[in-house]
Formats: structure tokens, C-alpha cells, sequence
């Protein structure tokens, strides 16, 4: 495992520990040695884990459509790709990424989550992800689970979905998951 992209929020959300998970996540991210992928944002938990991660000295690629570049600003110190729409900056993304690490956000993120999940269920990729903050996705894991149960998705796309109270546990998962893969 090389990349990892992180999907999270372009604002910091109501709880002051989503700002501390989101600069957590950046520096482990650096410190594991591995390129973070993401959105591009300077905004919210998007760019805090950014500016953490640089500031560990860590690679990051930014991905940006450039109409939001306006309201969510491009991080400054990124390697920049601005695409023209949300569907080629998850193409990007997902190209550009061994595995996926996820972290709170709002509807983007919802729509980043399901879009990576639909597209290991169709074959179209078949890198693991790792939701950080069990406590706020475990209603998600309920109706994922609740979805395989009730046959509408594969279970052994859920196998490669794992939740982790911090980020270095759902990397070292992630780097296990890979390495799985790989071998």
C-alpha cells in the first residue's frame, strides 16, 4: 500500500473531536510513510488533514473540480489536479489509491462511500476501506449489514469494510487487507 484516499467533510462538523480525528488521520497518514489522496479542500476536516499531513512531511495529492474551488479553496501546498466535475474527481481518486480510509462528512462523503462501494461490487476495483470513528458510522455498518442480509450486496464486498476507533488502527487494517490482496 502506497495511496490512501480519505474521504471526510469540507466543514468541521459540530464536534470539536471530528478537527482532531481529521489532523490525527493527516499525520499518521505521513508518519505510516504513505501518499494521501483526497479532495483538495483547504476547508473543514478535508483540510486540516492536509495541512497535518504536509506538515509531517507527508505526500498529498489534491483533487478538486474547479467549481468548487471558489467556496472549499484548493490547499495550498498540494500537488494539484483540478477536474471539471465530482464524477472525474472520484475517478482520480479511486485510480490514484490503494485502499480508502473515511472519516465523518456529510452528504459528499455519503456519496463518495456508496460510489466506492458500488464500484467494488461491480469489479471495478478491488481496494479495501476503513471507517474511522466506529461510534458515528456504526448506523451505516447496521444498514450495510442490514443490505448483504438482505441479499442486495455481496458479502464479501463488506468483508473488505472495517471500522476502527482511530486512524493508525484502520491503516494497520488497511495495510493488512493489501498485503492480503497482494500476496
Amino acid at each position: 500500500m502506497r495511496s490512501i484516499c480519505v474521504f471526510c467533510g469540507s466543514n468541521d462538523g459540530a464536534d470539536p473531536r471530528f478537527s482532531d480525528m481529521a489532523e490525527a488521520t493527516g499525520r499518521a497518514i505521513a508518519r505510516a510513510g504513505l501518499r494521501l489522496v483526497y479532495g483538495g479542500a483547504e476547508a473543514g476536516l478535508m483540510g486540516r488533514m492536509a495541512r497535518a499531513a504536509m506538515a509531517e512531511g507527508g505526500e498529498v495529492l489534491g483533487v478538486i473540480p474547479e467549481f468548487l474551488i471558489p467556496t472549499e479553496g484548493l490547499q495550498e501546498g498540494v500537488e494539484p489536479r483540478i477536474t471539471a466535475t465530482l464524477a472525474a474527481r472520484k475517478a482520480i481518486m479511486v485510480e490514484e489509491a490503494d485502499a480508502f480510509l473515511v472519516l465523518p462528512g456529510g452528504a459528499g462523503t455519503l456519496e463518495e462511500i456508496f460510489d466506492m462501494i458500488m464500484l467494488r461490487q461491480l469489479g471495478r476495483h478491488d481496494k479495501p476501506a476503513a471507517f474511522v470513528d466506529a461510534e458515528f458510522w456504526q448506523p451505516l455498518e447496521t444498514l450495510l449489514l442490514r443490505v448483504v442480509d438482505a441479499g442486495f450486496a455481496q458479502d464479501d464486498v463488506i468483508k473488505t469494510i472495517s471500522f476502527h476507533p482511530t486512524p493508525e488502527a484502520g491503516i494497520e487494517r488497511l495495510r493488512e487487507l493489501c498485503a492480503r490482496e497482494h500476496a
